[in-house]
């Protein structure tokens, strides 16, 4: 969808990590300590790639394999405005009624059929009403 409407379709991320996976904060952590260093999408393809397995080593290791300054990851990953912006996230997610992981939202409306066809419905119908 991003491709056949690059001017009027946004992809928006939020991170939720579910309290019950120890792997899922960290992995928000990392993933925007790497976003700092211009490689959110690349850290957060391969923390998916093993999510279930998730710790302080391999999100290090990832960061090393995509060449990622390790200090500055380090410190970045515990940045206070770090935690601030996945705390909003998930406050925002709650308010919002999510309760896992993937949500997706279309204009504000939860996304049921989250096929193809499900997202490019309820797009077209959104960009039909504007």
């Amino acid at each position: 969808m991003l491709e056949k409407y690059p001017k009027e379709v946004k992809l928006v991320t939020k991170h939720f990590p579910l309290p019950n996976h120890s792997g899922a904060r960290p992995g928000s952590e990392a993933s925007l300590a790497a976003a700092r260093q211009g490689k959110y999408w690349e850290f957060h393809e391969e923390i998916f790639k093993d999510f279930r397995d998730l710790n302080d080593d391999k999100l290090v290791a990832i960061a090393k394999n995509l060449g990622l300054d390790i200090e500055k990851f380090n410190k970045d990953r515990k940045d206070p405005a770090i935690q601030a912006l996945i705390d909003g996230d998930v406050n925002e997610g709650r308010q919002a009624g999510v309760r896992g992981t993937p949500t997706i939202f279309v204009n504000g409306i939860r996304l049921q059929n989250r096929s193809l066809e499900g997202f490019q419905e309820v797009i077209e119908k959104a960009l039909k009403s504007k």
